[in-house]
């Protein structure tokens, strides 16, 4: 990868065990949680008795870094010293068609190395962890140790003396319950103190052909929802972490081969439709999107994916969230959109639910219990977005599975969400929309065409149900809606203005990308192709703002945007400022998606499941979406 990565995943889960390594080398720091907070993770190499750091902080002295690629699934570290070079390989488990491995909270770490002088050498491998994996915070709690052997396997095991199991929720937050895992197939289980810390550890003797260590971590419990504590799906039947551990060494070459293949098929589908730029991006989001949700069957065995919004407010499940990641999601497991919209559909059917729009969220992670956000207070609220939201998701689940099953079991919800927007969709009030960043805004363009596609939506599902004139009647408003916005959004200049009363104004009009993956062909090409070209007078060196008010973007919006226009040429083009941006910045964090297109740094939010929406290009280079004839 020729991006320079602002930060490493190295470990990636979900959203409490999750370490990342924010420089270019990875002996420069200590590793950290994506919150920023250290999770002190240390490797060293003993090569014919001399010692060697590889990983982290420490005294001994670093190996040289030669190396690092970054794929989908894996991060692969090259260093020398002392005569060998060294391969440490770490590697997640998300592959989205067996929920079972995607969902087991194990890491992979192999270490291998090669003589580059000749000669022999004895080589031996330490890693390390600290309490700051099981804590909130470094002595927020006692810790206690035990050292395991099972079936053929080393383990250290590490947790909080006092285990609070889901006791708290919020953002910058760690896990504090629940149990580490360091393991390998042999050597040695330690444990030390140092810096007022616990740590624990595996040392191994290290063949040439490399050795398989683990990192990982049993919560137990994972999320609340509405009053039932849920295990992750790993765990839904109560099964054992040391069985899950034993399993990834039983199958690690089988397990490897296949992360292998997912991962360069994702490369090579990104390449074609996008080029070398956009599948340097979608490989270093995939696993930072996955680790932001967390996968639990409901007491009757539905799935629920429930995303945290991360360095946001920690909202759980969030639908303007929710809703631009699904194209990668769409491409690999539509089930687990399904699973993100479930929560919103329970919460707004229940008591504590009082609008007749579509709910922003059902809690705050990992509570899952009902809106905090804005206390359910109307003008906290996004009407019109998570309205149509909701049945955008729904009719893309639809055509991605071929049946609008899903949809019909929430059909009242959706046809009632759809009248909302038929009645206030046209000339949206004084509202927030997805970008609540912004603050609110009167007449909003963008939401226009989030109604219209929304009404388009519950149009397809008609369809899709055979319900021939009810589905006519639904394109038909989109249409003439789509007619009319065309007229008022207008500057008179070929661009489109960001609200309807502001006249000289422009925004990027992401939310029409529905109209060219669905072929509903609602916007008249020509001024679609207006708009775009209006965009090369706004664009700065690290992309396009959002829109007129600030030199901020959104990554997301930007790349769908991008996906309205048809050359790839100009794809390619309009997606490499965010490339530069990432490459670049002084923001040494998981991918954020709010950043400054003139000094590329963060404005805010950062390891965002948001990312996902990176995925447009190829959900419609891929063409799994129903495209009207």
């Amino acid at each position: 990868m020729k991006l320079r990565a602002p930060s490493v995943p190295l470990i990636t889960v979900d959203p409490y065990f999750s370490m990342w390594s924010p420089y270019d080398k990875l002996t420069d720091g200590s590793v950290e949680h994506w919150t920023g907070k250290p999770n002190s993770f240390n490797g060293t190499v003993f090569v014919d008795g001399k010692e060697y750091r590889f990983m982290g902080a420490g005294s001994a002295p670093a190996m040289a870094q030669m190396g690092l690629d970054i794929d989908a699934l894996s991060t692969e570290y090259r260093f020398t010293g002392g005569g060998i070079l060294l391969n440490v390989k770490f590697t997640a488990l998300f592959l989205p068609n067996d929920l079972t491995v995607f969902t087991r909270p194990v890491g992979m770490i192999y270490v291998s190395w090669e003589a580059l002088d000749g000669e022999s050498h004895t080589v031996s491998v330490r890693i390390t962890a600290s309490e700051e994996l099981c804590l909130d915070r470094a002595n927020s709690d006692e810790v206690s140790v035990e050292m395991l052997s099972h079936n053929g396997i080393t383990s250290a095991k590490m947790g909080s003396v006092s285990q609070p199991v889901l006791a708290r929720c919020g953002d910058d937050v760690r896990i504090d319950w629940g149990y580490f895992y360091l393991s390998s197939d042999g050597g040695e289980a330690i444990t030390f103190t140092d810096n007022l810390m616990t740590f624990v550890g595996i040392c191994r003797d290290v063949p040439e052909s490399g050795a398989l260590f683990t990192a990982a971590y049993d919560d137990i419990e994972s999320i609340v929802y509405f009053g039932d504590s849920l295990r992750s799906f790993w765990n839904r039947n109560g099964g054992s972490i040391l069985s899950e551990i034993e399993a990834t060494f039983r199958d690690r070459e089988f397990l490897t081969s296949r992360c292998d293949i997912f991962a360069k098929k994702l490369w090579s589908d990104a390449l074609i439709c996008g080029g070398e730029k956009y599948a340097e991006l979608l490989s270093l989001a995939y696993r930072q999107v996955c680790a932001a949700h967390k996968l639990v069957l409901d007491t009757e065995g539905n799935l629920l994916y429930i995303s945290k919004e991360c360095f946001s407010n920690g909202c759980a499940a969030t639908v303007d969230v929710s809703y631009p990641s699904i194209p990668m999601f769409l491409i690999y497991n539509p089930e687990l959109v399904e699973g993100m919209m479930r929560p919103i559909f329970r919460y707004a059917r229940s008591e504590g639910w009082s609008f007749d729009f579509a709910p922003h969220d059902c809690g705050c992670y990992p509570h899952v219990n009902g809106q905090v956000y804005c206390d359910n207070r109307l003008e906290g609220q996004m009407p019109v977005e998570e309205c149509g939201n909701m049945l955008v998701m729904a009719a893309n689940v639809a055509l991605a599975e071929g049946t609008a099953a899903f949809a019909e079991e929430n059909l009242d919800l959706l046809e009632a969400w759809e009248k909302y927007l038929e009645r206030y969709g046209r000339d949206p009030e004084n509202q927030l929309c997805t970008d609540d960043f912004a603050g609110h805004l009167a007449h909003n363009c963008n939401l226009s065409i989030k109604a219209i596609m929304g009404i388009a939506a519950l149009g397809i599902i008609y369809e899709m149900l055979d319900r021939k004139d009810e589905a006519g009647e639904k394109m038909g408003l989109a249409r003439e809606m789509a007619a009319d916005f065309c007229v008022r959004a207008s500057n008179g200049d070929g661009s489109l203005r960001l609200a309807y009363d502001r006249e000289g104004t422009f925004s990027m009009k992401y939310n029409a990308v529905w109209d060219k993956i669905w072929g509903t062909g609602f916007f008249d090409p020509r001024v679609i192709s207006g708009e775009l070209e209006s965009y090369a007078g706004h664009t700065n060196v690290y992309g396009l703002p959002l829109d007129n008010r600030a030199d901020y973007t959104k990554s997301d919006w930007l790349v769908w945007t991008a996906t309205l226009l048809d050359d790839q040429a100009d794809f390619e083009k309009a997606v490499a400022p965010l490339w530069l941006a990432y490459h670049e910045s002084e923001s040494r964090v998981p991918l954020t998606d709010w950043y400054d297109t003139k000094t590329a740094k963060m404005v805010g939010f950062r390891h965002r499941t948001v990312q996902g929406g990176l995925f447009i290009r190829m959900l419609h280079a891929g063409g799994k979406l129903w495209r009207r004839q």
